[in-house]
């Protein structure tokens, strides 16, 4: 079977690597955005999946083929579930992860272990065209703990933060099967997939 052809909505590097790996054994031809445009579109929505479909839009318009996005996001129980939709630039812009960590870290100085958990949450939205109206849309969370320093070089964003109670690891310290296997993103992309199987019944 020809591999389908997929805009993989994301001018985030690690976050394209990580969503390509996910999506190239389940049959797509990843084309990477950066090869159409490299310009992002505004992301000023108050939800996870209405930002994802903004991306979508955004690339499928520009390519003119189907279009994959996923917005992605801590949220953390003792701030409100802040950073949420604001993760990438929970520091101010431009976007910098090792800022993002250290306002975090401040944030939630003094906050007891106990009191200090949280979710990753991935909104993943598959678009056919520009103007599908009916996009697929699949939500994933992971739950965990904040630590109160960094561990792991892995990973990017909270990952060195975000401590997996059934592995006693950081986020940053899974391999890469690990991490798809567990991580929101991975939830996400099962569901989506389960999704398209069941509409090409």
């Amino acid at each position: 079977m020809t591999p389908a052809p997929l805009v993989l909505a994301s001018q985030n590097p690690k976050k394209s690597s990580e969503l390509d790996a996910l999506l190239r054994p389940l049959g797509w031809q990843v084309q990477a955005l950066s090869r159409f445009t490299a310009d992002s579109p505004v992301e000023d929505a108050p939800t996870f999946v209405e930002n994802a479909l903004i991306k979508a839009r955004h690339a499928a318009r520009i390519s003119g083929l189907p279009a994959i996005a996923d917005d992605s996001g801590l949220e953390v129980a003792a701030l409100g579930g802040a950073p949420g939709v604001r993760s990438a630039r929970y520091a101010g812009e431009p976007s910098d992860d090792a800022a993002n960590n250290r306002r975090l870290l401040a944030a939630l100085s003094g906050v007891p272990a106990a009191e200090r958990g949280a979710r990753f949450v991935c909104a993943l939205v598959l678009l056919r065209h520009a103007d599908d109206p009916v996009p697929v849309i699949a939500v994933g969370t992971w739950p965990g703990q904040i630590l109160d320093a960094p561990h792991g070089d892995g990973g990017f964003g909270y990952d060195p933060l975000f401590f997996v109670p059934e592995l006693q690891r950081s986020a940053a310290e899974l391999g890469a099967d690990e991490k798809a296997r567990l991580s929101h993103r991975g939830r996400a992309l099962r569901s989506l997939m389960q999704q398209l199987a069941a509409d090409a019944r």
